[in-house]
């Protein structure tokens, strides 16, 4: 055989009435009038091959020997009724037809050879597929051969998911899922081309939520250099705060982290407290909005504020029944369970009463906490704020909808799992695009109806 710069090329060629069978022939570069005569006569033996190759050898082109496996009586069965049915299928108008001249080289087809290459080995495997195959109501199939997993690996190449891109390492935050409730589209703007610039009313937001927990919390600075330290503080402020909650009845910004809907999720909670009677020990998720007019929001961002508490209140559910999946989490978010937490992360611990000198310590801790917490009570409260004197502008207390929850979280997820197109914003909403800094490059933003609300 040669050895230098050989190149193989394949026909596949396959039955018209049983699709599961293929069969490759594999080519050297030759004359095509040899390949039109292996198809039309099949598999010769060895001394006949010697004898086409002596009848060429007037030939510019030296034609190399074939390599030969040798098979079973029954697989040469399967293999010569395989190409008998080929051959019968030639003639049948209803095959494309792949047409050969003598004169044709083999650059001018290697494309065509070249778009259909698949493993050396192919035809060997082939043919010691059952005949049954063909008529099987559920067909043994290669890997290569299932359709639905060649669709499935074409969309993963093509496109990956916007969670796997974005999200990966981190988890899907409860404002990425507030976020894609609003607007899909803007949601997929802000991932793609950039997160919109911090607006004076989102400064005042955050300057007014940070006054709250110093209010209740004191804040210690702590220097991290790992995902593990990051993620070490997050189980330290929940620990704390979750503690706070029992024994003072009230904490804010508590740090949540969990596995809902076969993702995982992070969130922030403004603000927990106790009930005030005995009677109901189930703790009462508030969340404060700050407006920049001192009027209540329209539905759509009440609707939005709703969903931001339930989801909460599913991921503190979730805690609170300890099915936090510790293996997976580790896994998830590529840590090591036995590395050595920082010098100050370890005083801080110790210092709040559970030292811990790995994340699983830490871990264990956190997962011994959520075992005395009740879970979240039904009734949730939204409270509106005026930013300008932080008066109260009214309270919107509602009942938790574990249908309507689960709904809106699946249907955001088809959007991150890239199981679907983003959808725009409903066409009654259109005022939304008004406060869009994507507006003038958005396709629904085109003929919209952006009135104000």
């Amino acid at each position: 055989m040669l050895q230098q710069e050989v190149k193989l090329y394949c026909i596949m060629w396959t039955l018209p009435s049983c699709p599961q069978i293929c069969i490759n022939f594999y080519l050297f570069p030759c004359s095509f009038s040899f390949v039109q005569s292996y198809l039309l006569n099949g598999l010769k033996s060895p001394q006949t091959q010697a004898e086409m190759t002596e009848s060429n050898t007037d030939s510019a082109i030296n034609v190399p020997d074939i390599p030969v496996e040798i098979v079973t009586d029954e697989e040469m069965a399967l293999i010569e009724a395989a190409l008998t049915a080929a051959r019968s299928s030639l003639s049948s108008s209803t095959i494309p037809a792949i047409s050969f001249t003598a004169a044709a080289s083999s650059s001018s087809f290697s494309p065509l050879l070249h778009r259909n290459a698949r493993s050396i080995g192919s035809i060997t495997r082939l043919s010691k597929r059952r005949l049954s195959d063909c008529t099987d109501t559920n067909p043994i199939l290669d890997i290569e051969d299932s359709g639905v997993l060649r669709s499935t690996q074409k969309k993963i190449g093509v496109r990956e998911s916007l969670l796997h891109r974005f999200r990966r390492k981190k988890g899907l935050s409860v404002t990425d899922i507030t976020g894609t409730e609003w607007c899909e589209k803007q949601m997929e703007f802000h991932l793609l081309l950039g997160e919109p610039e911090i607006t004076k009313a989102m400064k005042a937001g955050i300057v007014r939520h940070a006054k709250l927990e110093e209010e209740v919390v004191k804040k210690v600075k702590v220097r991290v250099g790992t995902l593990e330290d990051v993620l070490a503080l997050k189980f330290i402020n929940f620990i704390v705060g979750a503690n706070q909650l029992l024994f003072e009845g009230l904490t804010r910004e508590l740090p949540l982290i969990g596995f809902v809907e076969g993702v995982w999720m992070v969130g922030v909670i403004d603000e927990i407290r106790m009930p005030e009677t005995e009677a109901n020990r189930n703790p009462i998720l508030v969340e404060t909005k700050t407006r920049a007019q001192a009027r209540s929001p329209a539905e759509p961002q009440q609707r939005n504020g709703r969903l931001q508490l339930m989801c909460y209140k599913r991921l503190w559910d979730s805690l609170a029944a300890n099915s936090f999946p510790s293996r997976q989490f580790y896994d998830f978010f590529a840590l090591n369970p036995h590395y050595i937490l920082s010098e100050e992360i370890r005083e801080n611990t110790a210092n709040s009463g559970f030292p811990a000198e790995t994340l699983d310590d830490l871990l264990r801790y956190f997962s011994n906490m959520c075992c005395m917490l009740p879970p979240a009570d039904d009734q949730l409260l939204l409270r509106y704020e005026y930013q300008e004197d932080h008066s109260l502008l009214g309270e919107d207390w509602f009942m938790y909808d574990s249908d309507w929850a689960k709904r809106q979280i699946r249907c955001c997820l088809e959007f991150w799992l890239g199981e679907r197109e983003a959808n725009y914003t409903p066409v009654e909403e259109r005022w939304k695009c008004r406060h869009c800094k994507f507006s003038s490059v958005c396709p629904a933003n085109t003929n919209a109806d952006c009135t104000s609300s």
